[in-house]
């Protein structure tokens, strides 16, 4: 279960940026309201949310005393409704501002409280499809694939696979040569968290004292989590119910730590929260726009500090020895790996369909059997997270893709990749939304 963490450091130096009194109300429509004061109110309902929804609230640092005004009374569903419509009132009569970064401030402000208003009608009862679900809460639609394109992808995959038989258990006896031994886990993580921060620090200016802790835990429905707690601090968790593949150590080091979540998190809280006093970066509601450019910049983000056959030859001289797994098994995996990750979108079409009630729970661990190539456990434990977190499942693959292209389509990126890492800094220090980056 999530939870609303308030880092002491980063909160005390909040409410010294900002003027905050005891039971004040945020201004709305009808009432005089400038953009700081909207997002004072931004605040305060997903706070209020929070006691509603226990996965909505995924990270808050802001004025504590904010937070026990919040706890001291659940708000109705339908008083919050009422309070966000007024705030986007009033945000939309805020003027157009002539600086860019001011305009995708006013504009993510508002749809990240248009987000807010879809889940309070989610919350009353209101059943949306998958995509018109994916669209209110994250801004964007995945695209839809038949089975005959996963088919497509199996068919190739069962060519470089060992042994004759059904795809799924030659793809599961292939990779269990690739299992991080348990006694291993931590010196093979450290090693990867290791070679993910050098190559980040090495092209982003890191805020000072910025650091994680890791921990290992079980009977959870993700494999990895970051809980940011302000003052450029994250507790990043691993879920170690399952077996973890050697790729895996890089693939989460990287996606929860450096560049990704922590990094993401530390830089909005440095150039918006403290450089400009913008408090609505202070919360983060799991539910909302944010965390398609939070995790599609998490994902892609590995690719910016491996580039190519970069990423196969650290692992192979780092990781593969520290997992006392053969070097020399390093190119077949990452061949094999290369055309696995073509099925990326059979998750999405699981929990479409799931989702929509055109499957049952059986069903759709039953696809992700045949399609996502997941044993058993792995697909159920996958349903779970359908449960929890509905539509979200596209923020991952979706938001790599519209990441990847945004940035790629960056001028002087192709063949520079210093520059790639300039305009990925830039996505990760601002205001953009995920329609924007189409």
């Amino acid at each position: 279960m999530k939870r609303i963490i308030l880092a002491g450091a980063g909160a005390a130096l909040l409410a010294g940026l900002i003027h905050a009194r005891e039971g004040q109300q945020p201004a709305g429509a009808g009432q005089k309201g400038d953009m700081n004061s909207f997002a004072e109110g931004y605040v305060r309902l997903v706070l209020a949310m929070g006691q509603h929804d226990a996965d909505y609230v995924d990270a808050y640092y802001g004025p504590p005393e904010w937070k026990r005004q919040a706890e001291a009374a659940k708000v109705p569903l339908e008083e919050l409704a009422s309070r966000t419509r007024a705030l986007i009132q009033g945000v939309q009569g805020v003027p157009a501002p002539a600086a860019e970064i001011e305009r995708l401030r006013k504009n993510y402000l508002e749809r990240q409280l248009s987000a807010v208003a879809a889940r309070i009608r989610m919350l009353r009862g209101e059943r949306l499809s998958f995509d018109e679900e994916s669209r209110a809460l994250y801004d964007a639609v995945a695209p839809t694939f038949p089975e005959s394109h996963f088919q497509n992808v199996l068919d190739q995959l069962e060519k470089q696979l060992p042994g004759t038989g059904p795809v799924l258990p030659r793809y599961e006896a292939f990779r269990s040569a690739f299992v991080i031994p348990k006694d291993r886990l931590d010196a093979v993580f450290q090693a990867a968290i290791a070679g993910c921060r050098g190559r980040t620090a090495a092209h982003i200016a890191l805020p000072p004292g910025e650091r994680f802790t890791l921990e290992y835990v079980t009977n959870k429905s993700w494999s990895g989590y970051n809980w940011y707690q302000g003052g450029y601090r994250s507790v990043i968790q691993m879920n170690t119910d399952l077996p973890i593949y050697i790729d895996r150590a890089l693939d989460l080091a990287c996606h929860e730590g450096y560049p990704g979540h922590h990094v993401y998190n530390a830089l909005l809280e440095r150039h918006l929260v403290r450089d400009r006093g913008w408090v609505e970066f202070s919360v983060y509601a799991l539910f909302s726009p944010q965390s398609l450019i939070a995790e599609g910049t998490a994902n892609y983000g590995i690719e910016v500090a491996f580039p190519g056959q970069e990423r196969s030859t650290f692992e192979g001289q780092v990781l593969f020895p520290a997992a006392g797994i053969d070097a020399g098994l390093a190119r077949n995996y990452y061949e094999v790996q290369a055309l696995a990750e073509k099925l990326a979108y059979a998750g999405n079409e699981a929990a479409r369909r799931y989702l929509n009630g055109e499957i049952d729970r059986e069903a759709a661990a039953a696809w992700l059997e045949r399609y996502a190539l997941m044993p058993k456990e792995r697909a159920a434990q996958r349903v779970r997270f359908f449960d929890q977190y509905r539509s979200y499942v596209i923020n991952y693959n979706l938001g790599k893709d519209l990441v990847r292209d945004y940035i790629e389509s960056r001028p002087g990126v192709a063949g520079n990749p210093e520059r790639r890492w300039q305009e990925f800094e830039k996505l990760l220090s601002s205001p953009r939304l995920p329609s924007t980056l189409q």
